[in-house]
């Protein structure tokens, strides 16, 4: 059991956490969630006993063996499957010892806990473990050296689950991994025999593996039964019931003020506004709702294209003399959400790239409208980012025509209002500079979305607002990642990138989630029963591409209301000021009287343009 009491601690002047307290019982498994910056990873640290808390208690049975993910990625010559084999510091030193070992109690002894480490099997195990992780038998005899950051993170992870630990502390472990990696490891950890704090902003593994959430807010942690959309729904409903509360409390405290100054001073009335100055002073104060920061993403509307926005016609892609991608013939269209499935070195950031026309083909046809525009996220892309300039000097130097006022427009779409489009590259957190880069990708209106990996860095709340904004683009999106929620909320087609070759899978995501963790057998389709069952998801997703179609004309209505009502605005802003004018009143009466007719004509056409925006707005909401 592990046991957190009266647990206070602070960096510098910032607590992060405070007298608060948690249990988590043996074998359990537990997310732990929170915005970014509450102080998660600090608490992972803390358990461990790397960092010492200011005041409080962390109980842990002196027996359990404590493992957590590593910040530093494995190097050296050793190969990966040997890299894991000595991970196990137990094992390798038994190992050695029973070579040497001569005392007859000592060998029973070392021999016996060997079979209870079921030793003979740790080869095969760690082989397992590495497999699934995406590392094929080749990789494993490969040295850890060979291998970029992204892969070696991978090897470190695979280490600390052969160790086995009793309690395994994991900080966001699907971060390096692909979507096929993440579905094997949610389907490892839900076996898991030990006790799991994981903390993540994957909401698929959290409701796929956690039986409990961890809630660290405002510097305390709650604990919630269930996995995470049981949480999520338990705290909006808690929220909603403090909203309420804090409103009902909110009222009473007007009328009792307006009571009280109306008839403090009326010798009749006196005793009774006393009576209720004392209620006043005895209401408990509501607590405080979060102060969440806003988690904006809004994607300009882009000028319809005729279709298709792309067609590939038998192309071949690659890199110097190695193709990657052979004989690819499909098209993209307008209404097209497609997610790209397959595993790592299988060629899905190779097709993007080939998309985005950053690379180029080697072999067939690339047909695209000569007006077509291209949105390209990558995650790299943030190494790019000068560190010493602002968002909005970002912004200027991709926009160098575009007026500061429309900078900063575009920027506030994403969540950069003055202060933070102002604050130094350098300064931003993960998930600012990811909305950074869907700020500068989007800028010119594209036609289409290519996303690789664009969740990574966002927390929760972001991942949200990023679907919501997906599904109020009216262009085309190709996405890649490794979050399976994201994914079935975006995506209505799915293609495979394997073998070579793209090409549509015929299936959604539980079909394939089958298909990595049963390798070798066909689950798109055996029977007449998965037959009829994709049949029906196909029609599913024709309907929600029509659907989505059918809302084009009413988004665009929408977008010309809020361009009419800026307008008007701006009219109106500037007939005032002219009113404001003393001069004006001093001169003929007729430049007064023309300009009040214009200013009343200005409110009363604000007026309609707010009334049509907002009728357009709750018509757009319904019909979503």
């Amino acid at each position: 059991m592990l046991r957190i009491d009266g647990l206070t601690f602070r960096i510098g002047r910032r607590v992060l956490l405070e007298n608060t307290s948690v249990t988590v019982n043996s074998g359990h498994h537990v997310g732990l969630v929170g915005r970014n910056g509450a102080g998660k990873t600090t608490l992972l640290h803390l358990i461990r006993g790397a960092l010492q808390p200011e005041s409080g208690e962390i109980s842990i049975p002196a027996a359990m063996r404590i493992g957590i993910t590593s910040q530093e990625s494995p190097s050296g010559p050793l190969s990966l499957i040997d890299f894991v084999l000595t991970s196990d510091p137990e094992l390798v030193s038994l190992q050695r010892e029973a070579e040497n070992a001569t005392d007859p109690n000592r060998i029973a002894e070392i021999h016996d806990r060997l079979h209870q480490m079921d030793a003979h099997r740790a080869e095969a195990r760690a082989a397992k473990i590495l497999a699934g992780l995406g590392f094929s038998e080749a990789m494993q005899q490969q040295p850890c050296d060979s291998l970029s950051g992204g892969w070696r993170m991978r090897v470190g992870l695979a280490a600390l689950l052969f160790t086995a630990p009793d309690l395994l502390l994991l900080d966001e472990p699907t971060n390096h991994l692909d979507f096929e990696a993440t579905v094997w490891l949610t389907d490892y950890l839900r076996a898991y025999p030990g006790t799991v704090l994981v903390v993540s902003h994957d909401r698929e593994l959290l409701n796929r593996v956690a039986d409990g959430i961890i809630h660290l807010e405002n510097c305390a942690l709650t604990y919630y039964a269930g996995n995470y959309d049981r949480f999520d729904t338990a705290r909006r409903q808690r929220l909603n019931q403090i909203d309420a509360i804090r409103r009902k409390q909110d009222s009473q405290r007007e009328k009792i003020i307006k009571f009280v100054e109306r008839f403090r001073y009326k010798a009749t009335k006196a005793k009774q506004a006393q009576s209720r100055l004392k209620m006043l002073e005895k209401m408990e104060p509501v607590a405080e709702l979060p102060d969440e920061e806003s988690r904006t993403f809004e994607f300009p509307e882009p000028k319809p294209l005729p279709p298709p926005l792309f067609s590939l016609d038998r192309v071949s892609a690659g890199y110097g003399d190695t193709p990657v991608l052979r004989n690819i013939s499909l098209r993209l269209d307008a209404d097209d959400r497609i997610a790209l499935l397959g595993a790592n070195g299988n060629g899905k950031s190779t097709f993007i790239k080939l998309l985005a026309g950053a690379l180029t083909a080697e072999s067939g046809i690339v047909s695209k409208s000569r007006k077509l525009k291209v949105g390209y996220f990558a995650q790299h892309q943030s190494d790019e980012l000068d560190l010493s300039a602002t968002p909005v000097i970002e912004m200027s130097r991709r926009r160098r025509h575009d007026p500061e006022e429309k900078i900063r427009a575009h920027l506030g779409r994403f969540g950069f209002a003055q202060e933070r489009a102002d604050t130094p590259v350098g300064s931003l957190s993960g998930g600012e500079k990811a909305r950074l880069l869907f700020a500068l990708m989007s800028a010119e209106a594209p036609n289409v979305l290519l996303l690789d990996e664009p969740t990574n860095h966002l927390d929760m709340e972001s991942r949200d607002a990023l679907v919501q904004a997906i599904n109020d683009f009216a262009g085309a999106v190709v996405i890649v990642s490794h979050d399976p929620h994201v994914i079935e909320l975006v995506a209505d087609r799915l293609w495979l990138v394997a073998d070579g070759t793209v090409a549509p899978f015929d299936g959604d995501l539980d079909d394939y989630r089958a298909r990595v963790l049963r390798p070798g057998r066909d689950d798109t389709g055996a029977d007449k029963k998965s037959e009829s069952k994709s049949a029906d998801r196909r029609e599913q997703r024709r309907v929600e591409a029509k659907k989505r179609q059918a809302l084009t004309p009413l988004r665009k209505r929408l977008k010309e209301a809020e361009t009419l009502m800026t307008r008007l605005e701006s009219e109106k802003t500037s007939l005032t000021k002219k009113l404001a004018d003393p001069a004006l009143y001093d001169g003929p009466a007729e430049d007064l009287i023309a300009l009040q007719r214009a200013h009343g004509e200005a409110e009363r056409s604000l007026a309609q343009a707010e009334e049509t925006w907002l009728r357009l707005h709750e018509e757009l909401e319904a019909a979503q």
